[in-house]
């Protein structure tokens, strides 16, 4: 599932009521409780401040509220969005102004819903994944082959040391990780090798992993 790496916060108006969204990354319940507390705080004079949490490695736990709309018509479809991205340890907080004029139930549904998918669309989000942080040791004549086999496949060049040696670190998922050992093994004759494989937990984003 994704997670939220930069959170973010989005506004609409709906019929003159004021729709604020905001978006972040929590790691338990009870950082999604403060969160909704701050997040209250702010915004301490609107009537509305709706929440929809979902929290675990295959968002199990899920959590949502109205807080004083029509049941069903604003954490509930806050909850689907999230869902919907594929999103967990996250928690999503709309803040209403209301505006004089009554949206019915469905207007309340749309509305909280496309708050929080725009919030969504401006936060940076990840595919957490489990992996291996690999440093390859080897001589300077071999150093340019390591970086093309990065590049060939897609992994990120996160650290280079210049000793006797050249160690280049990178970041590459569990099931890839034979494959690019193999592949540095076969270019270098086998005179490289590997100093560290230490199992790490990265987010693969759109612009490259991140480690967390």
């Amino acid at each position: 599932m994704k997670i939220i790496l930069k959170g973010a916060t989005a506004e609409i108006t709906e019929k003159k009521s004021r729709f604020i969204a905001t978006v972040q990354s929590v790691r338990s319940q009870e950082e999604a409780d403060d969160f909704i507390l701050r997040t209250r705080k702010t915004f301490w004079d609107a009537r509305h401040n709706c929440s929809a949490m979902i929290l675990g490695q295959r968002g199990e736990i899920s959590r949502c509220s109205d807080d004083g709309e029509p049941s069903g018509t604003a954490g509930r479809p806050m909850l689907s969005v999230l869902a919907g991205e594929e999103l967990t340890d996250v928690c999503a907080v709309v803040t209403r102004y209301f505006g004089g004029v009554l949206l019915g139930t469905g207007g309340l549904v749309r509305a909280y819903s496309d708050a929080v998918k725009k919030a969504v669309a401006a936060c940076l989000t990840g595919t957490r994944t489990e992996g291996i942080r690999l440093r390859i040791r080897t001589s300077y004549n071999d150093a340019g082959k390591i970086r093309y086999i990065l590049e060939q496949r897609q992994l990120p060049l996160t650290d280079v040391s210049y000793t006797d040696m050249v160690e280049t670190e990178t970041l590459v998922e569990l099931d890839a990780l034979d494959s690019l050992k193999k592949a540095v093994t076969e270019k270098t004759g086998a005179k490289a090798d590997f100093p560290l494989e230490d199992r790490i937990t990265f987010a693969l984003t759109d612009q490259g992993p991140v480690l967390l």
